[in-house]
């Protein structure tokens, strides 16, 4: 949990501080950006392959050089006097980060039988739920307190931590050991190029106006085409870099498309909220950050409890009442408004917290429930590579939604802010009145009343949108609910939910 908690992190750790960087290194926040996208290209990239690795290479040794790796490189980020160095340590860190999480994961659930596997999971699954949220706070703390690059800096007692708990505790099984594979450089090469083409689409289209741009329109095509390939020859290659076919195991295969979904909801909430409380709420960043920490503590005290009830109930059920649970919270931040107080965004936030816990936990139970032990490593890492992608589409279409619905709002509600308007008209002349009163001149005063009702109307129709985004997410939770009959009853229970 040490390794992917560190990893996961510094997914989100980095975003408070781009301005920072920007101004440090002599770069607009735009060229910033890149830090952030460089990491997540080489992470995609990387995650798919991570069990094809392990079969090679060993999977202590593919996880001790990533943890490694990824250590080394936070330092060098760190350390970065320029933008370009900092993107290509970035690109080093998300390259060896992008093992860590399959590893682990595939090492917790060989280590344990399958009806204990509930709360290893609960356990480990605290590293990938509150990192994200835990992200934004110590950001904005080290770099307010001290400086950027202790975002960086941060990593390296828990990558050493890291490591020498690996070194004693963790050994491969002899499946990995005995396993000699050949190299399908096709299938590395097409898979780098359809997953960073659309990594960097998802990234940097809504900045681009999508498809309105021509390079994001090419690498676009270069993505569908580079998949299409890829499936057609990962199919027909002996020794294919992921083997596709466990996607035949029907459990498995709704599994990672329900946490394909949960990534896009949960990645797309944790940016939506933030940029709530700051823009129209007035937060900080630091206490917005500071807004969000509910959401980690309902998780944090609900997944131990998840994972040891999940021992007796059907995971199915568990994920029925996760996902019920959780497109109500969002429905409760969806009736927000601009009076909001701090225990109105509290109490959906840490109910939300549980309700993740609810689906994290047994979603991975039960998806995984199937696949054997030789196939595990393979199956953790298309798991958490749709989790990520689902995450970044998620983060895309939010965003985009959210700027055409204010667009939208703006101009409904506009059409009515007008000077034949009456009720305009004596609310801009109480503002004209009071601004004359403290000195302005009449016509000046008259206009700035207008501007200051057309920024009134702007600020509501922000509100509206976020308020249709909040209700939109809820309703997808809700339309995944019947995916759940398509799952099986893992097969160490009994008809009545008695272990084997």
């Amino acid at each position: 949990m040490f390794a992917t908690f560190m990893e996961v992190l510094d997914t989100t750790v980095v975003n408070v501080s781009l301005p920072h960087i920007a101004g440090s290194l002599s770069v607009s926040v735009d060229e910033a950006a890149w830090a952030l996208t460089s990491y997540l290209v080489a992470n995609a990239v990387i995650l798919p392959m991570t069990g094809w690795l392990a079969s090679r290479f060993g999977r202590k040794n593919i996880l001790i050089t990533a943890v490694f790796g990824f250590t080394a490189a936070s330092f060098l980020c760190g350390l970065a006097p320029t933008l370009g160095m900092l993107i290509f340590f970035r690109v080093l860190q998300g390259a060896t980060g992008g093992a860590l999480q399959p590893l682990s994961q595939a090492v917790m659930l060989e280590a344990f039988p399958p009806r204990d596997r509930g709360k290893a999971m609960a356990f480990w699954g605290l590293g990938i739920v509150v990192a994200p949220m835990l992200g934004p706070m110590i950001g904005g703390w080290l770099t307010d307190n001290w400086s950027w690059r202790w975002v960086f800096y941060i990593n390296l007692p828990v990558g050493l931590a890291s490591i020498v708990m690996t070194r004693l505790f963790i050994f491969d099984p002899p499946y990995i050991r005995k396993r000699g594979l050949g190299i399908d450089y096709w299938g590395i090469g097409l898979l780098a190029v359809w997953v960073g083409a659309l990594q960097i689409v998802l990234d940097k289209g809504q900045e681009a106006d999508w498809f309105a741009s021509h390079w994001i329109t090419a690498l676009a095509a270069i993505a569908v085409a580079g998949l299409a390939i890829f499936i057609a020859h990962e199919f027909s290659t002996r020794d294919p870099v992921v083997r596709l076919r466990v996607f035949k195991e029907r459990t498995y295969a709704a599994g990672v498309f329900l946490m394909t979904v949960l990534g896009f909801v949960l990645y797309a909430s944790l940016l939506l909220l933030p940029i709530f409380l700051q823009t129209l709420l007035g937060y900080s960043a630091l206490d917005a950050g500071i807004a969000m920490a509910p959401r980690g503590l309902g998780s944090f005290l609900m997944m131990p409890v998840v994972g040891t009830v999940l021992a007796r109930f059907d995971p199915r059920k568990v994920l029925a009442c996760g996902l019920t649970v959780a497109a109500w919270t969002l429905y409760e931040l969806g009736r927000l408004n601009l009076n909001a107080g701090y225990w109105d965004i509290f109490w959906p936030q840490f109910i939300q917290g549980a309700a993740l816990a609810m689906l994290f936990v047994p979603l991975t139970t039960a998806t995984m429930d199937r696949i054997s032990r030789e196939e595990m490593g393979n199956a953790t890492s298309m798991f958490n590579l749709m989790r990520n992608l689902g995450g970044s589409f998620g983060i895309a279409t939010a965003t985009t939604y959210l700027f055409r619905r204010q667009q939208y709002n703006t101009q409904l509600l506009g059409a009515h802010v007008t000077a034949l308007n009456p009720q305009v008209r004596a609310m801009a002349r109480g503002i004209q009145t009071s601004m004359i009163a403290r000195g302005s001149d009449p016509t000046t005063a008259l206009h700035r009343a207008y501007g200051a009702i057309w920024g009134m109307v702007q600020r509501q129709a922000a509100m509206v949108s976020f308020v249709d985004t909040f209700l939109v997410m809820s309703v997808v939770f809700l339309l995944m609910l019947p995916l759940l009959l398509v799952m099986k009853k893992p097969r160490y229970q009994t008809k009545g939910g008695a272990m084997h």
